[in-house]
């Protein structure tokens, strides 16, 4: 286990502290409890980077949905800023890896929906115009979702939940489903993104070279129920290079972690 001083996250955080203390959940399936999560603890600081490794089902994509408040957990903490997690709130915004957009709203019009849901669209409507320019869409403000392709499409998505301004970003394989080449791209510009706005970003990716791009620190978990068995923090600025013989060490470490070292 490598553990390194944290690497520089933006100069100003405008993300939030997340501590999770000892949280078990599990789901009734067929009469029967399946526990899902196993006393899960792990500390988030404000403007810290996290990618979130393990087996497919282990429970990663549980621990998202408990963190944005869209269902309670069994048993443990969850705080925000020393604030129990109770619900839904603007500050903790997920993105997925379906980008969900209503194909009748063009694509201003499905950024402004968390505005329009608070009743806020008529007084900030200049924050959809910002968050576009974010992403680099302005010019296609006016499209429809069926005139995008793949990665504008997921853009969108991301411009959606910016525009709340939200302090913790909840990526849940929001890369998934893209082409290599348009992975890349949107990789850097997540990147690009979290370090201009400072907001915290807990990730969730079946991509090992993914997370160790992307993340300040890469927790692994076991199979289901899922308990942390790692964590690595990461010591290399940004943009890191995929032959980095520090990133490719690592690499070799996750994945004799995750039971797949002789795939290396």
């Amino acid at each position: 286990m490598v553990a390194l001083a944290p690497a520089t996250t933006a100069a100003v955080s405008a993300g939030l502290a997340l501590r999770i203390d000892s949280l078990s959940h599990g789901f009734a399936l067929d009469g029967q409890h399946l526990p899902v999560l196993e006393r899960v603890s792990l500390d988030v600081a404000p403007g810290e980077f996290v990618a979130l490794l393990g087996p497919s089902g282990c429970g990663k994509s549980t621990l998202l949905r408990l963190v944005a408040g869209l269902e309670p957990a069994d048993a443990g903490t969850l705080l925000a800023d020393g604030v129990p997690i109770t619900g839904p709130d603007p500050s903790r915004v997920v993105v997925f890896q379906d980008p969900t957009l209503y194909p009748w709203r063009r694509v201003w019009d499905n950024v402004a929906l968390g505005l329009e849901a608070q009743g806020l669209l008529k007084t900030h409507s200049a924050k959809v115009d910002v968050a576009l320019e974010k992403v680099g869409l302005s010019q296609f403000a006016r499209a429809y979702p069926r005139q995008l392709s793949g990665g504008m499409a997921q853009r969108v998505a991301l411009a959606r939940a910016l525009v709340n301004e939200p302090r913790l970003l909840i990526l849940d394989e929001p890369l998934g489903k893209l082409d290599s080449l348009t992975r890349i791209t949107m990789q850097k510009e997540l990147i690009d993104l979290w370090q201009r706005q400072g907001y915290t970003a807990l990730l969730v990716t079946h991509d090992v070279e993914e997370a160790l791009l992307l993340a300040n620190r890469v927790i692994v978990f076991s199979d289901r129920p899922a308990a942390i068995k790692a964590q690595l923090t990461i010591e290399r600025p940004y943009p890191r290079h995929r032959d980095d013989p520090y990133l490719v060490d690592l690499r070799r470490q996750i994945m004799g972690l995750l039971g797949l070292g002789e795939s290396w």
